[in-house]
């Protein structure tokens, strides 16, 4: 035996091994997903069988798995089918949470510096809020507060979570909360959805909203919504302060002026143009240097 044989057996053996680790039904269910485009929005089963050589009985299980999961969805109310939320929401969610850790992060390390807060953005995805983005205060007594990026709280229940969800109607809460009771984790969690929209409302028509331990008990923030380029709420930008209630003197400081200013200065950055002219977000583009 040759070393060229060797070799050749050699690579032929870690060519095995690897492929012992796919997943047969994984795979095909993504490369039917990369079978969808702009060219072929809609597709049917027999020509995804045909394409990829896969039995037309799996194919069709596979597709039912992917529309149960809402990767894919029936067009029309055929056999056919097209690219379900899903798909979009792992690509432009992971897109927007990237451009606005990146247009965002220098203006939350802003104010910290300028509060001495903990600061976040965060955005929605469906019924939990995650946060993307953290600038962390370097006061001593913030270490006692465990939230990172990744971390995801349930939208109804957070103050976070009730002004991201600024821009729904109580048609599209009653559709993303079906049940008729919310489970309460604090006494102030409201309890119905109704309720929850009054909440909403309240928060949308003054731009920012307060929580004094509405979540968690020692935990107070103040929150403002940051739009994109087309108005909607995208994101959230945050200050937490560990303490059960937000101390009068640092509302007096101007606390509320500098999240809503941090936020709009984001909006402004997404391209976010208000009908009324410029808005607060200019003083956090003197302290970057804009």
């Amino acid at each position: 035996m040759t070393p060229d044989t060797i070799k050749a057996e050699r690579v032929i053996d870690e060519d095995s091994a690897e492929s012992g680790y796919k997943v047969p039904g994984l795979e095909r269910g993504l490369k039917i997903l990369t079978e969808f485009s702009p060219r072929e929005p809609v597709l049917g089963a027999p020509e995804l069988s045909r394409r990829l050589k896969i039995p037309r009985t799996t194919v069709f299980r596979l597709l039912q798995t992917l529309e149960s999961l809402g990767f894919l969805e029936r067009a029309d109310k055929d056999r056919n089918y097209r690219l379900g939320v899903a798909v979009l929401r792992l690509g432009f969610e992971f897109l927007s949470s990237l451009e606005l850790t990146d247009l965002g992060l220098p203006i939350i390390e802003a104010l910290r510096n300028d509060t001495g807060l903990t600061s976040h953005i965060l955005i929605r995805d469906g019924r939990d809020v995650v946060f993307v983005a953290k600038a962390q205060s370097h006061a001593a007594f913030f270490s006692s507060v465990k939230v990172n990026v990744g971390t995801r709280l349930p939208a109804y229940a957070t103050t976070h979570g009730q002004v991201l969800m600024g821009d729904l109607s109580l048609a599209d809460l009653r559709a993303l909360y079906p049940e008729p009771k919310l489970h309460c984790f604090t006494k102030l969690t409201p309890a119905t959805i109704e309720e929850l929209y009054e909440r909403i409302l309240v928060d949308a028509q003054r731009g920012f909203a307060i929580s004094e331990s509405s979540f968690e008990r020692g935990i107070s923030v103040v929150t403002a919504p940051v739009r994109d380029d087309t108005g909607r709420i995208v994101a959230v930008i945050t200050t937490t302060i560990p303490r059960p209630e937000i101390e009068a003197a640092l509302l007096d400081s101007g606390l509320i002026d500098k999240v809503r200013g941090a936020a709009d200065e984001l909006s402004q950055r997404l391209n976010y143009r208000p009908k009324n002219g410029p808005t607060t977000g200019s003083k956090y583009m003197k302290a970057l240097g804009l």
